[in-house]
């Protein structure tokens, strides 16, 4: 292979509630990454990054939602998720609000 820059497949991690409750109960991480991105590449991104171990990598495209702008419509772009289940006692330390 040639030069893997794990930086260009993780855009960043994604920090809603469920996202919490996935990483408190089940040890996964969720983050967007780049829709052209595959398993084996989002895998060796995350343990290259994070130094961690990664057990199951698991994506999903997520569709842009039609929104308005008084009379005219836009679009949000379409994005990929990926959610990353890391084997157990490993965890990510990701900065998060207080």
């Amino acid at each position: 292979m040639t030069d893997f820059n794990p930086y260009q497949y993780l855009r960043r991690p994604v920090m809603t509630e469920r996202s919490t409750n996935l990483k408190e109960d089940n040890n996964q991480y969720v983050f967007e990454v780049v829709p052209t991105a595959t398993k084996p590449d989002i895998r060796r991104a995350v343990e290259e990054i994070f130094k961690v171990k990664v057990t199951r990598v698991r994506t999903m495209n997520v569709r842009g939602k039609t929104r308005r702008f008084g009379k005219s419509e836009g679009k949000r772009p379409d994005w990929k998720k990926a959610i990353v289940t890391l084997t157990e006692g490993q965890k990510i330390n990701l900065v998060e609000q207080a």
